[in-house]
């Protein structure tokens, strides 16, 4: 960043004094707060995070210095629950992540799908990996390809569940089209998130008293892989 870009040494400390503001603001709304829920404590907190947010960007520019401490943002905390005391219809949004490590068990797998339908296309769809990919998840339900996700070649990444509520059952076909798009997070009754960063505390943990972490077996490339029972 060119010095006429950096930020002056004034606006540094307007920014910092910016952040004791928002922190003497955030610990009077905790102190008098009136629910697990309070608005005034979820306001507070995304003032004091963006204020920190701010300040630690203008401390880098300035004086290429970091601060110890690290305020999530906003968008990693739900807002308070807004939705109806007695929902009538509820949504379940799923993302799971997986890397393709082993594309030829991938392929393998897909073809014995193929092989054990007796309906399927002369022409293999099963050749390239992308095609696999349509033919493992076209005939496994997705909690069977998670729980049984080495057997396709995938490796695990992060995955997230959202539990979210209406006030009406939507009408058929009126979602698919943008199936992810406008959601409410004031909706958001529940969110459970599976990530590898929740395990790397509890491994320093283990390694702190002298344990192992657990290990996860793999199959060799060349052992010889289960059938895999096609049907429903």
């Amino acid at each position: 960043m060119s010095d006429a870009a950096q930020p002056t040494a004034a606006e540094v400390r307007a920014a910092a004094e910016a952040v004791k503001t928002a922190l003497d603001r955030h610990l009077a709304a905790v102190e008098r707060r009136t629910g697990e829920d309070d608005p005034a404590v979820y306001e507070a907190f995304n003032e004091l995070a963006a204020a920190a947010e701010e300040y630690d960007e203008l401390l880098y520019d300035r004086y290429d210095e970091v601060t110890p401490f690290e305020i999530p943002g906003a968008e990693d905390a739900l807002p308070p629950y807004a939705g109806p005391e007695e929902p009538n219809a509820l949504s379940v949004l799923i993302r799971r992540d997986y890397a393709v490590v082993e594309p030829q068990r991938l392929l393998t797998q897909a073809r014995r799908v193929e092989d054990a339908d007796e309906d399927a296309p002369l022409e293999s769809s099963a050749g390239t990996v992308h095609g696999a990919l349509g033919v493992i998840f076209g005939e496994f339900e997705p909690d069977e390809i998670a729980s049984r996700h080495k057997e396709f070649g995938l490796e695990e990444g992060d995955s997230t569940l959202w539990v979210t509520v209406a006030d009406e059952p939507a009408e058929p076909g009126e979602w698919l089209e943008a199936p992810f798009e406008q959601i409410d997070p004031q909706r958001v009754v529940c969110r459970f998130d599976v990530s590898a960063v929740f395990d790397d505390d509890s491994d320093e943990d283990e390694e702190d008293l002298g344990l192992e972490p657990e290990l996860h077996g793999e199959l060799d490339d060349d052992e010889d892989l289960e059938p895999l029972d096609a049907e429903r």
